[in-house]
């Protein structure tokens, strides 16, 4: 009740001093009771006992308490007698203080206090509430509202009325961080479909050798001499290459945010990479700084639909195994790779009846994957926006990490430290190699 302003009139003495009203006994038993409760919180004496000042100071106030509550209990019996004899009515126009106090304290407050809100007009409604009861001598159900107090009659409000202010300046907004919405993003499949990888390297580059031609071997006749014949040797050299990315976080951001806005920040950035990662494996073009993805990788099998690319064929599907299976490149994860534009065209391949194909007769009952990191604005002739489809064991596709995933918090770098700013860098250091390239092959201008 503190909160509220309201005073009951000030009544004057037989010898004109004004006495003390009842608003101003409560609150100093309030003070009394704060007062005893720091000296009991805090003694000072032997043994975690009041001190001998202490003591005198409780005893003194102890004796003050008792005394006030006789006369809040005198004065209480005095207001209530007198609010009746003078026939106050509920409406509150008899009495101006009480009008002052509690003008404008509306339903909607009165709602609020019933639901627990600690706000001021909250806490006024309650009072009034109280108020009333012991005006009427009748307890409330709830709370009481006086509604010429509460200025029942009003214009309508609405979340868009009035346009000067409208009531949906008043909603609050109930944030829900467990129900963080994460933005849409591509599916990471390269590690799932089997690549091989090689974490925590050390040191310089990393050189896989390989074996490109065997010896030859020869049927002869009794007593000559067998072919001559040399191994040929190759080797898939891996360097590092670098992605990262930086976010400033403001100090109000940091402070302010719901779910922290730090993590929140680490996850994207560790979700980006992933993602960056992946198109790389795919797609990456060996330049700028870049790994060489399947897609451009020399020596990778081909089938062509069409001059200017064309659509998706069960045929032309079956060739992209037979290009793999030539290569004496089976075994391991095989699997196809796309993105979800042929995902869609395969599903609506059909027999000659009519009847859908089904993804797995499609694929010829081979795993496939689909992701959006896979490209579809490849050219081929006046050929645009087509898309490929990768086929082959990604066993034989090698991620080689120096440096998986490195995250670093930084709150002294020098720009965003002058305005109480945080830094968070998240990098990785990998490369990506094919080990055979006759292992993959794929269609590149699909229109889809």
């Amino acid at each position: 009740m503190a909160s509220s302003q309201y005073r009951p009139s000030r009544r004057h003495s037989r010898s004109g001093v004004p006495s003390v009203t009842l608003r101003e006994m409560l609150e100093r038993r309030s003070a009394i009771a704060a007062e005893l409760r720091a000296l009991n919180d805090k003694p000072s004496g032997d043994n975690g006992d009041l001190s001998r000042e202490q003591r005198a100071r409780w005893d003194a106030h102890k004796t003050e308490l008792d005394t006030l509550e006789q006369r809040i209990d005198r004065q209480s019996t005095l207001d209530e007698a007198e609010r009746r004899a003078a026939g106050t009515p509920l409406g509150g126009t008899g009495d101006r203080d009480f009008d002052r106090a509690f003008a404008g304290i509306g339903l909607l407050d009165t709602m609020r206090a019933q639901m627990g809100a600690a706000d001021e007009r909250a806490a006024r409604a309650r009072e009034l509430s109280q108020e009333v009861e012991r005006r009427s001598g009748r307890r409330a159900e709830g709370l009481f509202w006086d509604m010429r107090l509460g200025n029942a009659e009003q214009r309508v409000l609405t979340t868009a009325l009035p346009s000067g202010g409208p009531g949906g300046n008043l909603i609050a907004a109930d944030y829900r961080p467990e129900q963080f919405i994460d933005r849409l993003r591509n599916a990471t499949v390269v590690r799932r479909l089997g690549a091989r990888v090689l974490a925590g390297l050390t040191g310089g580059n990393v050189i896989l050798p390989g074996l490109s031609k065997s010896v030859q071997a020869g049927w002869v006749a009794e007593n000559s001499p067998f072919p001559v014949s040399d191994p040929e040797f190759n080797g898939v050299t891996l360097a590092p290459k670098h992605l990262g990315v930086i976010t400033e976080l403001s100090r109000n951001m940091l402070q302010q945010t719901s779910p922290d806005a730090e993590q929140l920040v680490r996850d994207d950035q560790a979700r980006v990479l992933a993602e960056g990662l992946d198109v790389a494996a795919i797609a990456g073009t060996g330049t700028n700084n870049q790994p060489r993805g399947v897609l451009n990788t020399p020596g990778i099998g081909s089938v062509a639909i069409g001059a200017n690319g064309g659509a998706l064929t069960y045929d032309a599907l079956a060739d992209l195994i037979g290009a793999v299976d030539d290569a004496n490149a089976t075994g391991g994860n095989m699997a196809f790779l796309s993105n979800t534009k042929v995902r869609r065209a395969a599903g609506k391949l059909k027999d000659t009846a009519g009847n859908p194909l089904g993804l797995a007769t499609v694929f010829q009952a081979t795993p496939q994957a689909f992701t959006n990191a896979v490209p579809s604005t490849l050219t081929k002739g006046t050929g645009t926006n087509l898309s490929p489809v990768i086929y082959g064991n990604w066993s034989d596709l090698v991620i080689a990490f120096w440096s998986e995933l490195d995250v670093l918090v930084n709150p002294y770098a020098e720009g965003p430290y002058s305005r109480g700013n945080v830094m968070v860098r998240t990098a990785l250091t990998c490369d990506i190699g094919v080990r055979h390239p006759e292992s993959f092959a794929a269609i590149k201008d699909i229109a889809a």
